[in-house]
């Protein structure tokens, strides 16, 4: 059964695009975790567009009481401030993502030509603080075995190419699912969790479960753009009747 970890990054950036506290990320995430999710994802960027320090903080405080079913996951890119708040909040798992200057949103997995020293040394210090760390990668064979070399726990698998080949159906997603397949095959055999996430949503979630086996979902604004019209406990419960039937 994978996990369904819910990004609530999107509360907070309609929250700042009015100011003031409107709406609550913090009842957010208690709605998502009333209604079941086992876990909630912040992305806390430099420029706090939309997840701030303080909600890092916030958030992990509603989750304390809560660590034995809920996980949190604080995931960014390996910049000091965010390496020195996963020591201080200590959260369940801290995934690492490059981030391009000017993304609206993440664009691709570490390439495996990225130099290792630095990564291997803020993974190995998270470590310490007993946080499983996991790297966002795509899916290709070289960055999956660059990751376990870096001492990773997990890999967290890019999974907007594959959302585009599943809305063009036919040999693009055959093409995909193998590549995929693959992927998570050669993750499994370095002895790497896989979790995945970016453009998954109710319709292509499915049939990428039915791959391979996957330790957690990471998925953000499909899920709150459809609790905008259905509310946001009932779309997580429909998120959870798909993760939890495979």
């Amino acid at each position: 059964m994978a996990r369904l970890s819910v990004n609530v990054n999107k509360v907070a950036t309609l929250r700042n695009s009015r100011g003031g506290a409107v709406p609550s990320l913090v009842e957010a995430v208690r709605v998502c975790v009333e209604a079941g999710a086992p876990g909630i994802t912040v992305h806390p960027r430099v420029d706090q567009r939309h997840i701030r320090p303080a909600d890092v903080y916030e958030v992990a405080e509603v989750l304390a009481p809560l660590r034995d079913r809920v996980e949190y996951n604080i995931e960014g890119d390996p910049r000091p401030d965010l390496i020195e708040m996963v020591e201080a909040v200590r959260p369940d798992q801290c995934t690492l993502v490059p981030v391009r200057p000017g993304e609206l949103t993440s664009e691709a997995g570490w390439s495996s030509h990225t130099p290792k020293d630095q990564l291997v040394e803020t993974i190995q210090r998270i470590g310490e603080r007993g946080v499983r760390v996991s790297v966002f990668v795509d899916p290709e064979l070289s960055a999956i075995d660059w990751a376990a070399e870096l001492g990773a726990d997990r890999i967290e698998i890019y999974t907007e190419p594959y959302a585009r080949a599943f809305e063009r159906g036919g040999d693009a997603l055959r093409t995909s699912i193998e590549r995929y397949r693959t992927a998570i095959e050669r993750a499994k055999s370095h002895g790497l969790g896989v979790n995945a996430g970016h453009d998954l949503d109710l319709d292509n979630l499915p049939t990428f479960l039915s791959l391979a086996p996957i330790d957690e979902v990471s998925i953000g604004h499909a899920l709150m753009a459809r609790a905008m019209f259905v509310g946001l406990g009932p779309v997580v419960a429909e998120y959870l009747r798909i993760t939890e039937s495979r």
